[in-house]
């Protein structure tokens, strides 16, 4: 059975993912609630959701062997995460899922899977 990493196409697919969701996030006016949470500079962002992805996806553990086990709700903690914010995040990623990825059933499932994800990161009600 073939890894998520394996079927969106690898480094260079999951990299064009990354890539894309950061360039919505700086060209959408209606997730700034999330675009305003992060630094002026993406770099560094796109590094460490690259690194974590390959890894989330079945590819190489790059985020673990450089930084450690993610925790991932506790690394968002400082930051003030309710309803809205998930949703502009998930607005973000499902273009970039659209335009990206071919494949419809993978698609559906990786969008399935960042929703839990980016709904167990919500920190505050509204």
């Amino acid at each position: 059975m073939l890894t998520h990493y394996e079927r969106i196409g690898g480094e260079q697919k999951v990299r064009s993912l990354v890539d894309r969701f950061y360039q919505l996030m700086d060209e959408l006016p209606e997730v700034y609630g999330i675009r305003k949470l992060h630094q002026p500079d993406l770099q560094n962002a796109r590094e460490k959701l690259f690194k974590f992805l390959s890894g989330w996806m079945g590819g190489p553990q790059l985020y673990v062997e450089q930084y450690g086990h993610p925790m991932l709700r506790r690394r968002h903690l400082p930051f003030s995460i309710a309803s809205a914010e998930r949703d502009q995040w998930m607005m973000c990623m499902n273009q970039a899922l659209d335009e990206v990825v071919e494949d419809a059933a993978l698609r559906k499932e990786l969008s399935a899977a960042f929703y839990k994800v980016a709904d167990h990161m919500r920190n505050r009600e509204v």
